[in-house]
């Protein structure tokens, strides 16, 4: 679907790879994920038009959860195993928006790793972010269900055994 400056966010991102590299817009996602920050190119490349009026300090401005929300979002078409930590870290930002954009990019890749965090947010406050953790859990273990309350079943162990074709574990003692 094109976005409101003619293309697509995934076609903007990978236009940006091919100008840039995928290692520096994978580095940069990833520091601006993180709340470090990133050039304006990179930001607008991100969010097309929109990063203007972020960039000139309306609507939280630079600080604010958009750039982290953009920040995810790449993070759905370009990716490498190494920006998992934090993306796993992002599940735990003040804005629903950024877990609900870290659960996606969670399901997207099937990061492992963060099936505990993801598992936490299917009690989140916000709707989206419970609907977005639910389907990454789904991703993580392969359609078993809802993670963690009673039984507490999760974690890296838990999807090998399962992945595997074992038994879960059983919450009843």
């Amino acid at each position: 679907m094109a976005g409101a400056w003619g293309i697509s966010p995934k076609e903007s991102i990978e236009a940006e790879c091919a100008r840039r590299g995928r290692a520096a817009v994978l580095a940069g996602c990833v520091a601006l994920l993180a709340g470090e920050g990133a050039d304006d190119d990179l930001v607008v490349a991100l969010a097309g038009p929109a990063a203007r009026q972020v960039l000139a300090g309306r609507e939280g401005g630079r600080d604010g959860y958009w750039p982290r929300v953009w920040a995810a979002r790449g993070l759905l078409y370009v990716w490498e195993p190494s920006a998992s930590a934090a993306v796993v870290a992002a599940l735990a930002d003040d804005s629903w928006r950024v877990r609900e954009l870290a659960a996606k990019v969670i399901r997207r890749h099937g990061v492992d790793e963060a099936l505990e965090g993801v598992a936490r947010l299917q009690q989140d406050p916000v709707a989206r972010v419970r609907a977005a953790a639910g389907r990454a859990v789904e991703a993580i273990v392969g359609g078993a269900g809802e993670v963690g309350g009673a039984g507490e079943v999760g974690g890296a162990g838990e999807v090998r055994a399962r992945r595997a074709g074992a038994r879960p574990r059983s919450g009843a003692g």
